[in-house]
């Protein structure tokens, strides 16, 4: 296509949108040149029953402005041609062992995301009402899924594995998928060019820090091993997701508790991590305001605190025993960008994998926050899967 592409990227979530518009010629993306949206914005989904919202109308009170061509300056209104909308990037959380790149959606497509709802029950959900929708509101616009387990596709079979009956994966396609991927791949690439080294030669830790997190080893541009698992909830301790646990507490649970596997579920996905066990929040500058408080609250906030540290340290040497060598370790996502204590904490210890902080440009949440002792770089990169969405939708 000629001109500028117009493109639209919905990054869902399980309670919101961020939704961003950018207009790009061909030669204008590159991992390595992040520019703004043209325009964004931001929703809340309505309260209750996700099966009940009309997703045509919220998304179309959502992007009217873009619409009607009455979204801002920034926008070249020729080419926009009123906001007529070229391409639809949908970030798609599960894509299972099909998807390695991004794909134009079909019929197929769509019973592949519907296929590995299961796995991930909201987001794949809620990825298929929006792209039914904007097929009713965008008829004319191709629509493209990127998957967040694309990246993670090769990781070797060593690692995407699990040690249960090999029948397992071949009946029920049991597996190590992860996910993140969308960013993990966007800050290799971003570390790669801050340190002026070529991807097909760099080592990198990629650390995605937020409500959910998961760390990548990265090895020459490609995922080699990842904490997530089969769905989201493997690896780190999260805002309000275990991580990792003995599957034995569960089967416990289940037979000498009477809980139920809904019940199990819930509390796993949405009651533990931080705030399950700070019993005050999910929110990582909350549990640091807390622990540093004289508060009766301070103690439960600082085992949390502790608990995710010691967790976190525990994957980074995970991630760095899978790796030949390491050239950088990136932090991203919420609490990587706008944490200094937990990337000071993380990297406490590991002196003997060549990290050393700079405290001050640590505190200042600089771009590159290591020392000059160190032989590792430690990076701080902000987290840009709309950009990285926007890019694979045009090389699709």
């Amino acid at each position: 296509m000629k001109g500028k592409n117009n493109i639209l990227v919905i990054n869902a979530g399980s309670s919101s949108d961020k939704i961003s518009f950018f207009q790009l010629d061909e030669n204008m993306v590159s991992a390595v040149s992040p520019q703004q949206p043209a325009w964004q914005t931001e929703i809340d989904f309505p309260s209750g029953d996700i099966d009940s919202i009309n997703w045509q109308q919220l998304l179309k009170g959502a992007l009217q402005p873009l619409l009607e061509g009455k979204a801002g300056a920034a926008i070249d209104k020729q080419s926009s041609n009123s906001g007529y909308i070229d391409i639809v990037g949908h970030r798609v959380v599960h894509g299972g062992d099909k998807y390695s790149s991004a794909v134009i959606i079909d019929d197929q497509v769509k019973k592949d995301i519907e296929k590995y709802m299961p796995l991930a029950p909201l987001h794949n959900k809620i990825s298929l009402f929006h792209i039914n929708a904007l097929e009713k509101l965008l008829p004319n616009a191709k629509q493209i899924a990127v998957f967040d387990t694309a990246f993670h596709r090769t990781l070797p079979d060593a690692v995407s594995f699990y040690p249960v009956p090999y029948e397992w994966h071949e009946k029920y396609d049991i597996k190590r998928f992860g996910f993140h991927g969308i960013n993990h791949e966007y800050c290799s690439k971003q570390a790669a060019h801050i340190l002026q080294a070529d991807i097909a030669n760099f080592s990198a830790i990629t650390c995605h820090l937020g409500s959910g997190c998961s760390l990548a080893a990265i090895e020459n541009g490609k995922s080699i091993n990842t904490t997530m698992g089969l769905t989201p909830l493997e690896g780190l301790m999260m805002c309000s997701r275990s991580g990792s646990i003995d599957p034995s507490i569960l089967l416990y649970l289940l037979k000498n508790k009477k809980t139920t596997v809904d019940e199990l579920e819930s509390t796993l996905n949405k009651n533990s991590g931080l705030k399950g066990i700070s019993q005050i929040s999910a929110d990582m500058k909350v549990i640091i305001e807390k622990m540093q408080s004289n508060s009766s609250e301070a103690k439960l906030a600082r085992l949390a605190f502790d608990m995710f540290i010691s967790r976190l340290r525990a994957g980074i040497c995970t991630m760095r025993a899978s790796l030949n060598k390491l050239d950088a370790i990136v932090f991203t996502a919420g609490i990587g960008e706008h944490a200094p204590l937990v990337r000071e904490k993380a990297c406490a210890g590991l002196e003997f994998l060549g990290f050393e902080l700079d405290k001050k440009a640590n505190e200042n949440n600089a771009l590159n926050i290591s020392s000059t002792n160190s032989t590792t770089a430690i990076l701080v990169i902000k987290a840009r899967e709309d950009w990285a969405i926007a890019g694979q939708c045009l090389r699709c």
